[in-house]
């Protein structure tokens, strides 16, 4: 059992290409068969510089890793579609020779791809056009009664008209086959046994069959994956694009999602799991995932869905593990672990850590205003009285630990015959400026140090001039 991943290295890893690379992916190991990587690049026209090593980054970065292609080897290569340029011409000669395939002379602007004159040429024709070093194309011969039939593990069984298909070009002008012959002689070559892709390719893979029949070789089992829809702005869904928010593997770590939670999203978009269960690391999708559970109904990207499948993934690390995550995106010196525990049920998206931890850097000027509130029953009356009386207190404890800061201060608003709430809401708005931050007053305290925290509760006393 052989699956296989073939991109075309013409830019990022698209969310619809991860998907068919990790549903290759888990299809193989599902099943305890191997997985390939192919390099697609017969459209010279169409590379980008770096690209492919972006397919390799992206593959190893989500754990994707690959029994054969270009950079590990394997014993049917080269896996890179354009070092295999003869085999290509030799099968595509095989084809003409059994009258499977034609040479077709018309100018790009002369396409009759349905009913293409050259069908008929005669040998005479052919040879004097060869002589004249007219430019051509070498074309499939379909026949145009009856109909090709085949049918997907997906979809089912997929019937269309010979009629209806065209002649499609298997070796270009330049000498390069198309995408659709060279994958063909490579998955039998490369003995691929299931084909998975998009559902874009279902009407055209009885084109493929014929060529498949033509060599007399096995066709392979095809699975096509249902289409990714992506979300408007306004709620409407349309085709997935950059309208529709970040499409590629890089634009989502960008945007500060984990890979793990990335490969966890997409994994449910097509394929739905034998329980209540939506969150797998890589290692339980390959023991959970089947082909039978991958539906045709068309999936809908949603990134609030995605922020929450991100979240569980969060809160899941250790704190050690999401220390060494966040550290790129804190650039002051702060106990990374400590900052971490407060962070982790409270993040959705990594983007987000740098202005909800600023304050840890330097306190905001902030307006008094912000110590009132009605909830926690603080006013400008109490608020000083509580700032005076907690400055007095941390200033004699030499345990400045979490836990031990929590007690004290407990005590402190039982002596005061205050809310244990109201003194941990001044102490929070006084050392960091904020209404709203990760974690509570004493967690803070505790991340800020006895001498930091101190200055700050001082600054914050002299806005009530006493």
């Amino acid at each position: 059992m052989k699956t296989r991943f073939a991109p075309s290295p013409t830019g990022y890893m698209h969310i619809g290409n991860l998907r068919s690379a990790l549903y290759n992916y888990l299809i193989a190991k599902s099943m305890k068969g191997k997985f390939i990587l192919r390099i697609e690049d017969t459209d010279q026209t169409r590379q980008i510089e770096g690209a492919e090593q972006v397919i390799y980054d992206t593959l190893n970065e989500t754990g994707l890793l690959y029994d054969e292609g270009p950079d590990v080897g394997g014993d049917y290569g080269p896996y890179i579609q354009s070092q295999r340029k003869e085999i290509y011409q030799k099968y595509a000669g095989q084809l003409v020779e059994s009258k499977n395939a034609y040479y077709c002379f018309c100018e790009k602007s002369d396409d009759h791809s349905l009913n293409c004159n050259c069908r008929n040429l005669s040998d005479d024709q052919i040879k004097l056009f060869m002589d004249q070093k007219k430019s051509y194309v070498i074309r499939q011969y379909i026949p145009k009664i009856g109909s090709t039939g085949y049918d997907d593990l997906v979809f089912g069984h997929v019937e269309i008209d010979n009629s209806e298909l065209e002649d499609q070009v298997l070796i270009k002008s330049d000498g390069m086959p198309t995408y659709n012959f060279a994958n063909v002689v490579d998955d039998h070559l490369m003995q691929i046994t299931h084909v998975v892709r998009g559902c874009e390719y279902l009407s055209a893979t009885p084109k493929y069959n014929l060529l498949y029949k033509s060599f007399g070789w096995d066709i392979p089992v095809y699975a096509h994956l249902p289409l990714i829809m992506g979300k408007n702005p306004d709620g409407t869904v349309s085709k997935l694009s950059k309208r529709a928010g970040a499409v590629s593997f890089v634009d989502l770590l960008n945007e500060g999602f984990l890979s793990e939670s990335i490969i966890n999203y997409i994994a449910l978009l097509g394929w739905c799991p034998d329980s209540n269960n939506e969150i797998f690391s890589l290692e339980d999708l390959e023991k959970e995932f089947s082909i039978d559970r991958i539906g045709k109904s068309p999936s809908i990207f949603d990134y609030e869905k995605l922020a929450w499948v991100n979240e569980q993934h969060i809160k899941m690390k250790s704190d050690s593990e999401f220390a060494s995550i966040i550290k790129k995106y804190v650039d002051f010196d702060i106990n990374l672990e400590k900052l971490a525990k407060i962070l982790k049920p409270r993040v959705s998206k990594l983007t987000q850590i740098p202005e909800m931890i600023d304050f840890f850097k330097s306190l905001p000027s902030f307006d008094k205003s912000l110590f009132i509130n009605k909830k926690n029953k603080t006013n400008e009356e109490n608020t000083p009285v509580i700032l005076k009386n907690s400055i007095s207190l941390l200033e004699s404890i030499e345990d400045w630990a979490n836990d031990n800061l929590f007690f004290k201060l407990s005590e402190l608003a039982d002596s005061l015959n205050l809310k244990k709430n109201s003194i941990m809401w001044v102490i929070r708005i006084a050392i960091s400026g904020k209404s709203v931050t990760p974690g509570g007053a004493t967690e803070i305290l505790d991340i800020l140090g006895k001498s930091e925290s101190i200055r700050r509760l001082k600054l914050s006393l002299e806005m009530f001039n006493i």
